[in-house]
């Protein structure tokens, strides 16, 4: 028969705890009502959840909706370690599963949620972790769901605002190169061998677009390699602590993205910190966790500057206005809400009006990329055909 570890108090209050045999769990419970013991954990030996392979990270969007789903059990009045199991079981994410499990088990064991949490980085970060810390103090676990909840899902809109900007062009791009690469690859040699044998003079953008093509059938393998190692090194560059800063620094100075990055970690900044301060998280701690999740160096940078200035005794606009980084009229209502002592309310308007913004100049981006796209494309495929057919024109005169 299994056996099933368990915790509990006794009629006096005091916790106890022990294992014991029984043909089920059920049976297990019963038992230890008779013996007047108030469970509040069991669990089978030997079913330990093993996270040996539990390390990929888990989607935002799955995120989003289990903290939705688990807000409102809370809300309920369904019991903790309940509304976990019932969560991880029509969890169809093998891997948050898993993760949800040993949560539940940690939570019936005696661990806060906050700790047993914490214990998963790759499923929550140091923002979730400290919200529910804070919500378990302060008794309000349902409502920083809630807050929680919103903002994993207003995060998730804005990014996916972002790669839907991104697709179209990149799209393109490779649509573009692949029809290139066939038509140096395929197409070219043929006409050139045909003019090589009828002996035509070719005119210059005709060799241009020949020496092109037996560059590219010379060098392909090469070039392939080229561009697989400069990706590489400046990933590499990007994960040092300078590459990091340099690279970002000159994609916030870049027209028209640099403005969307821009607005895009200010909304982040904005949204961030009102959700770690109305959730009763100390400022220091928000702004350390803020500028971590900040996305973009030169904004983390800017926010621990601030996080230094306000342990010194200073307020959040002094720093934020010397950064540079962030628009005046950011920290001109930032500072207005802090001297009212509505801060949390002033940056979750600032980021609802900067998200509107992101969205507003992603529309535009991809009206404006798309003539400019299709423009490029047929100046590239359109050069080369009319440099192919230069030297027939030339043929046909002759021979008339």
């Amino acid at each position: 028969m299994p056996s099933y570890a368990w915790k509990g108090r006794n009629r006096a209050g005091m916790v106890q705890e022990g294992a014991m045999v029984a043909e089920s769990k059920e049976l297990a419970l019963a038992q230890l009502r008779r013996q007047n013991i108030v469970v509040t954990g069991i669990r089978e030996r030997g079913k330990e959840i093993s996270l040996t392979k539990a390390g990929r990270k888990v989607p935002p969007k799955i995120l989003a909706v289990f903290t939705r789903q688990f807000s409102v059990m809370i809300d309920a009045g369904l019991p903790l370690v309940q509304c976990l199991e019932i969560l991880a079981l029509q969890q169809e994410h093998k891997n948050f599963q898993k993760i949800l499990l040993q949560v539940r088990q940690d939570v019936e064991a005696g661990s806060t949620l906050a700790d047993a949490m914490r214990r998963h980085p790759k499923a929550f970060d140091n923002l979730y972790v400290n919200m529910i810390a804070a919500g378990e103090a302060g008794g309000i676990l349902d409502t920083i769901l809630q807050r929680l909840s919103v903002y994993i899902e207003k995060a998730v809109k804005l990014r996916s605002q972002v790669r839907s900007a991104l697709i179209y062009p990149t799209a393109v791009i490779i649509i573009a190169a692949i029809v290139v690469a066939v038509i140096l690859l395929k197409v070219i040699p043929t006409f050139a061998a045909l003019f090589t044998s009828l002996g035509a003079e070719l005119p210059f953008p005709t060799r241009v677009v020949i020496a092109s093509s037996n560059f590219l059938a010379r060098y392909f393998i090469f070039f392939i390699i080229g561009i697989a190692v400069f990706a590489y090194a400046v990933r590499r560059y990007y994960r040092t602590y300078r590459g990091r800063r340099v690279i970002d620094g000159l994609l916030l100075k870049t027209p028209i993205i640099g403005m969307i990055l821009r607005k895009i970690a200010v909304a982040r900044f904005c949204r961030t910190l009102a959700t770690l301060t109305s959730s009763g998280v100390p400022i220091l701690e928000s702004l350390d966790i803020t500028a971590r999740t900040a996305g973009n160096a030169i904004v983390e940078d800017a926010i621990l500057e601030t996080r230094k200035s306000v342990e010194g005794g200073k307020t959040i606009v002094e720093p934020l206005k010397d950064s540079n980084v962030f628009p005046n009229m950011v920290v001109q209502m930032i500072g207005v809400g802090e001297q009212t002592g509505a801060l949390d309310a002033m940056l979750n308007k600032i980021a609802d009006f900067y998200e509107d913004e992101v969205d507003a100049a992603v529309q535009g981006l991809v009206k404006l990329m798309e003539p400019v796209m299709i423009f490029i494309l047929g100046v590239i495929i359109g050069g080369i055909v009319i440099a192919m057919y230069l030297p027939m024109f030339t043929l046909i005169n002759k021979i008339g």
